[in-house]
């Protein structure tokens, strides 16, 4: 691999490392990293032979989660080995059960490589969309492990398309095959050379439609929401997200609210509670005896949001206000409106959604409140967008069938 790359690769892990003094995810990370060679020879078959899956994060778990699940049950006896890079996958689903091993997966340094796939000698090598690694992969190409990258999306904006790109596009190059979002991003592959593309959709809206289908019930939020009571779900929120949303909801009592901060701690949570002007308590503390008497919960779990969705009547999805928004697929597949914030272009069903009618993205109190008032006062209005939310996930679902045939039946 390029000495320039490997030089990154080693300054980032460093970077990691001074942070780790400071910052608990990164802490997490290393001591994590650190036990990936111990549990692997632990608990391993010699023979290797494993289905191996790595996502970054919780949510791209949840995006490759579909295709696992699928192998599982069309090959019970398939060895899954899933991989995180970071805590905030790790640490929730370190346990999950349709996985024979859960690990960190080591930075991508030559020699963590190579020790990492001699001990699991993978069959299958699956990345979920944003993963490219290129030591683990040009090592996974020289040992002709078939490599696959599945509901990728690509932009012109990414390095793959620049002209002093081409390390990276010889990265690309080590894919068996890539299954990506849309047509756009086929195009833009072909015009670097890159063929060995398949259209198939996102994951995301199949697993999206299995949490629905799966009706898990909440008791302490349905006892909140009542029986007539509009109920606002606003999750994976930021500091940026709230200062709009918490206003609004202290001065509009004809409505409750969810609220479910994609991180926290405990000084940020008990900050959360000191802003609200109405009776709220934390999930984990709430009863449904408790939760009638209350006007919001705040959620302090994980894994349990894209459930809950089931209950709102509207939804708002948080990150709009930073790096982007979080997965608006999640509510959308209960057929209700979903608000977010302005920096929502690079997420293909959002665009789609706010085109339609199926949601609205807002730039600022005023018209967080102009769409608020909208969805509260117009029945027709919110039932309409809703239907129009639910009919496009609905008609998007089938990537994770597409993916399996072809990397399994074909």
């Amino acid at each position: 691999m390029d000495f320039i790359y490997n030089l990154g690769i080693r300054a980032y892990r460093l970077a990691v490392q001074a942070a780790s003094l400071s910052n608990n995810k990164a802490r997490l990370m290393l001591e994590g990293q650190s036990r990936t060679f111990d549990t692997l020879r632990d608990n391993l078959e010699p023979d290797g032979n494993y289905i191996w899956v790595h996502a970054s994060s919780l949510g791209e778990f949840e995006q490759g989660r579909p295709l696992i699940e699928r192998i599982k049950r069309e090959t019970p006896d398939a060895r899954i080995l899933l991989s995180f890079f970071s805590p905030s996958g790790f640490e929730v689903r370190k346990d999950y059960p349709l996985a024979d091993i859960v690990v960190y997966m080591p930075f991508d340094i030559p020699a963590q490589v190579k020790q990492f796939l001699d001990l699991v000698k993978p069959a299958v090598a699956i990345f979920v969309k944003y993963e490219f690694w290129g030591n683990y992969l040009m090592e996974l190409e020289r040992r002709g492990v078939p490599t696959y990258v599945v509901s990728a999306i690509f932009r012109r904006s990414q390095v793959f398309f620049k002209p002093w790109g081409g390390m990276f596009r010889r990265i690309l190059q080590c894919f068996t095959t890539l299954f990506v979002q849309n047509e756009q991003s086929r195009e833009l592959l072909a015009s670097i050379g890159i063929t060995r593309v398949v259209v198939a959709g996102d994951t995301r809206l199949d697993r999206v439609a299995d949490v629905m289908n799966d009706k898990r019930e909440f008791p302490a939020i349905e006892a909140l929401k009542g029986e007539n009571t509009p109920l606002l779900i606003a999750g994976s929120t930021w500091p940026a997200d709230e200062d709009i949303i918490i206003p609004f909801f202290n001065n509009h009592p004809e409505c409750k609210m969810v609220l479910a901060p994609h991180e926290f701690d405990r000084d940020r949570l008990m900050a959360l509670k000191e802003r609200f002007t109405r009776p709220v308590s934390l999930y984990s503390e709430t009863s449904p005896e408790q939760a009638r008497g209350l006007d919001c919960i705040i959620v302090d779990s994980f894994g349990v949001l894209s459930a809950m969705y089931r209950y709102a009547t509207m939804a708002y999805v948080g990150g709009g206000f930073g790096s982007g928004i979080h997965n608006v697929c999640e509510p959308a597949v209960y057929g209700i409106p979903v608000l977010f914030g302005p920096n929502y272009r690079r997420f293909r069903e959002a665009v789609d959604l706010v085109a339609q009618g199926g949601a609205v993205s807002i730039s600022d109190r005023q018209e967080f409140g102009t769409a608020m008032g909208l969805l509260l006062t117009d029945k027709a209005e919110r039932l309409h967008a809703g239907k129009i939310a639910g009919n496009y996930i609905a008609s998007h679902m089938g990537a994770t069938d597409i993916i399996y045939k072809h990397i399994f039946q074909s």
